[in-house]
């Protein structure tokens, strides 16, 4: 995964210490009940399509820019999902990371879902009845998409 230019220059100045970032996750569904997941080229595991807020921009358009950028396909956001932060975490380099997570409902308008950069490996819609092997976490995010109830969840 390409590390945003912004997080590199605090990585020059702050080392290993934790670095609280906000990241975006998308569960992009379509009218045939299937849901957009990208293949990560980092480790091969498929995902919900996830990136890294970046200083000046708006989590939405910030997410639509992400879902494009890796897939091809232009969306628009229906609703939050999710907002919940995971717990500290350490990257092979030593670097540590926390992350305050949003999650989007989000539906496909125009384009055709590709690999469309090189953070994955493939990219294509999933049956929800067929997803492959997910994290637990995002298992959750699509369920509450797939929710009646619109109000965000947010642990108290």
């Amino acid at each position: 995964m390409a590390t945003p230019k912004f997080i590199l220059e605090l990585r020059a100045k702050i080392g290993h210490d934790l670095l609280w970032l906000t990241g975006l996750t998308a569960v992009v569904l379509d009218d045939h009940d299937q849901v957009l997941l990208v293949q990560r080229a980092d480790n091969g595991r498929w995902s919900l399509v996830a990136g890294i807020l970046e200083p000046g921009e708006q989590p939405a358009a910030a997410l639509l820019r992400e879902i494009y950028e890796e897939t091809g396909v232009e969306a628009s956001v229906e609703r939050l999902v999710n907002v919940e932060s995971f717990p500290p975490a350490m990257y092979p380099n030593g670097d540590q990371v926390q992350f305050l997570d949003l999650c989007f409902r989000c539906r496909p308008i125009a384009g055709e879902a590709r690999v469309n950069d090189d953070e994955s490996l493939d990219v294509r819609w999933w049956p929800l009845d067929k997803l492959p092997d997910l994290r637990e976490e995002e298992l959750r995010f699509i369920e509450r998409a797939l929710s009646p109830d619109v109000t965000p969840y947010y642990v108290t």
